[in-house]
């Protein structure tokens, strides 16, 4: 059994012990970690246990590029301030009531958010929500903190997360000293800022399972 199968089975199997009218789930770490993958298979396998589940990314709050280069932000995007804060925190309130809500994607290929793209129906007992800052000890994302059922952090060894992020602009057909450059630059950076103000959650993933007492 491989350590995302791990990982997707203890969060199910808690997930479905719960019997709340809508559970909140963040799913949180630093960039290139494997959050979309975990949240993806979790909510694949609640789907077929018969609880209705969504993903909804938080990296639809992106802020425009226009807006970056407007505030001298463009090279430090995927940075906190680089995103639509209060904008995310109205989007977990209102996710939070069980009525039908709709939020934006990412979309890397094209660096734009795409506005309304994943509708959240009344039916979806379980809102997996991932992102780089879900639990994160600034302000103001710390106020989300109070706003989930379920946390889940996924820590990943600096040196593999490096790896991780060169491909991932390898993959968009960066030559390697562009893609490297921009991981060293920007992700890597942004990776340890999420590691050094990470807050604690209710399970942390790093070589098995375990979750915090």
């Amino acid at each position: 059994m491989n350590t995302l199968t791990l990982h997707t089975n203890t969060l199910a199997e808690y997930l479905l012990d719960r019997d709340e009218s809508r559970l909140l789930v963040a799913i949180t770490g630093a960039p290139g970690c494997g959050k979309s993958t975990l949240a993806a298979e979790l909510a694949r396998r609640l789907n077929a246990q018969g609880r209705k589940s969504i993903v909804v990314p938080m990296d639809g709050f992106h802020l425009d590029n226009g807006i970056l280069e407007t505030r001298g932000l463009k090279p430090r995007k995927g940075a906190p301030e680089t995103f639509d804060a209060p904008g995310f925190l109205r989007l977990v309130r209102a996710l939070k009531t069980g009525e039908e809500v709709f939020a934006p994607v990412f979309d890397r290929s094209r660096d734009l958010a795409i506005a309304g793209a994943v509708a959240v129906p009344v039916a979806a007992k379980v809102v997996i929500v991932e992102g780089n800052y879900l639990m994160f000890d600034e302000a103001p994302w710390s106020e989300l903190a109070d706003l989930w059922d379920v946390t889940a952090r996924l820590d990943v060894p600096m040196p593999e997360l490096r790896a991780r992020l060169i491909h991932r602009w390898l993959a968009l057909n960066y030559s390697r000293a562009v893609a490297t450059r921009r991981a060293e630059g920007n992700d890597i950076p942004n990776a340890q800022r999420v590691i050094d103000r990470a807050l604690p959650c209710d399970f942390t993933f790093d070589g098995q399972p375990t979750p915090k007492s």
